[in-house]
């Protein structure tokens, strides 16, 4: 247990909130880390979890921090192929699933009687009322006693998005079960030439608020004093068996096989570039054409930005651009992209309509955009692959993380186990190690000091 990061001030203000409010919504900015709150909640609450969460963090967020924060924790994490084994282990504390899942459970209630506490993470996914999962989630609600519901970004389109969230959590006591009561109460018709469209009113933000501050609590990440001025945490993922199957052939052969053709590496230095790149989804034939393998990776990072309001995100190989920007347009997330292909004029429109708010992604290659640019409306800077480069890695997270920078900020780095990744980020932080105690050196010879 000595091993046990303990958990800051207001992770513990947290924690006593939803056991004082079983039935609560936990509006905390991404970072702050609202599932460690959570489970320090249900090791006091008791009985049996059932968490919901988006797919791609499953493992990578909930079931990593049940290993770092809570090892006692007997969890199962329930995929379309074990989900009906997983929900009939009478010895779990607590299953892990995403939001598809309530479909299944919608036709096998059965399995709902066996749990005490659901957590929604990310509710905004069940914002819309008429959705087939939003309904079905309302009509197996009642099997849970205590109800926690997460969300970093609640009303991130309209103040309508929090009303059926909210119906989940209490039932309709606090912002009424009708919606459409609801909407005529926060929000005025305007037509717009075909029907009406329903505008926020000035108030709306306020009364909601105060209707559901008794079981809502927020904290800002620059509000969370205990944190430091940048956080960096680790997402560690791991790959599908097939591909675990592939990247070892590859380390050891030298060798990889595709749908298309063979890929092979010819030294040491070519066989990890290309196992780097499997990792994140593809690598390079001998004429750099992109042989597509996976894209787990790409998934992660859309949720993680989608969790933000702005975010810088590195990528380094050009199939990493391109998968993000596909699902970008698909997933309607305003982006841009600053790499050697863009001029210094666009580049400079690029980030004046970032830092103006107009860009919720901005993908960049750290070499191109790692000296000169202030990004500082970002406070967040996820990478979705290591670069080897420490001078590239420092300068690229200083975009955000200097003068100008009003928030606190964090550095998320993505990785997968039994792969090459983890190493590299440990040879970054060795060398970046290095360049610190240099430039310490140089401080105190500066200062007249002795080393």
């Amino acid at each position: 247990m000595n091993d046990i990061p303990m958990a800051y001030g207001h992770q513990q203000n947290t924690t006593n909130f939803i056991v004082e409010h079983p039935q609560c919504m936990i509006t905390s900015d991404p970072g702050t880390g609202k599932t460690r709150a959570v489970l320090d909640a249900h090791v006091i609450l008791g009985g049996k979890t059932l968490v919901l969460a988006p797919l791609s963090i499953l493992e990578a967020a909930w079931a990593e921090d049940i290993r770092k924060f809570q090892p006692d924790i007997k969890y199962g994490v329930a995929y379309a192929k074990n989900r009906k084994e997983i929900f009939e282990d009478q010895d779990l504390d607590m299953v892990i699933t995403n939001f598809e899942a309530v479909n299944f459970l919608r036709k096998n209630t059965r399995f709902c009687k066996q749990f005490d506490t659901i957590v929604i993470d990310e509710f905004t996914a069940f914002k819309n009322r008429t959705a087939k999962r939003s309904k079905n989630l309302k009509d197996i609600i009642s099997h849970f006693t205590n109800r926690i519901a997460m969300s970093g970004t609640p009303n991130s389109n309209t103040i309508l998005d929090i009303w059926h969230p909210a119906l989940l959590v209490d039932d309709g006591q606090r912002l009424g079960a009708r919606f459409f009561q609801f909407r005529s109460q926060v929000c005025t018709p305007k037509f717009n030439g075909f029907a009406n469209e329903w505008i926020d009113k000035p108030d709306a933000e306020d009364s909601v608020a105060n209707a559901l501050r008794d079981i809502t609590i927020r904290y800002g990440l620059d509000e969370c004093m205990d944190l430091p001025d940048n956080i960096t945490r680790t997402i560690n993922t791991n790959l599908s068996k097939q591909i675990q199957h592939k990247y070892n052939l590859l380390a050891k052969d030298s060798v990889l096989y595709t749908k298309t053709g063979t890929v092979n590496a010819v030294h040491a230095g070519a066989r990890v570039k290309k196992l780097l790149q499997l990792v994140t989804g593809a690598v390079y034939d001998e004429d750099k054409l992109v042989q597509f393998v996976h894209q787990e990776r790409y998934d992660i990072v859309m949720t993680l930005v989608e969790q933000r309001a702005h975010s810088l995100v590195a990528f380094n190989w050009r199939h990493e651009r391109d998968a993000l920007v596909e699902l970008a347009e698909k997933q309607k997330v305003t982006y841009a992209v600053i790499d050697g292909t863009v001029k210094a004029e666009k580049r400079k429109d690029i980030v004046e309509r970032f830092q103006a708010g107009q860009i919720q992604m901005l993908l960049c290659h750290p070499q191109s955009a790692g000296h000169g640019l202030t990004l500082t409306k970002a406070s967040t800077v996820i990478w979705c692959s290591p670069t080897y480069n420490a001078e590239h890695y420092q300068q690229f997270n200083q975009r955000i993380y200097r003068a100008g920078q009003t928030q606190k900020t964090e550095t998320i780095l993505i990785q997968a186990r039994n792969t090459w990744e983890p190493e590299v980020y440990k040879k970054l932080n060795t060398k970046l190690g290095r360049m610190e105690n240099l430039l310490h050196i140089l401080q105190e010879v500066r200062n007249g000091k002795e080393t």
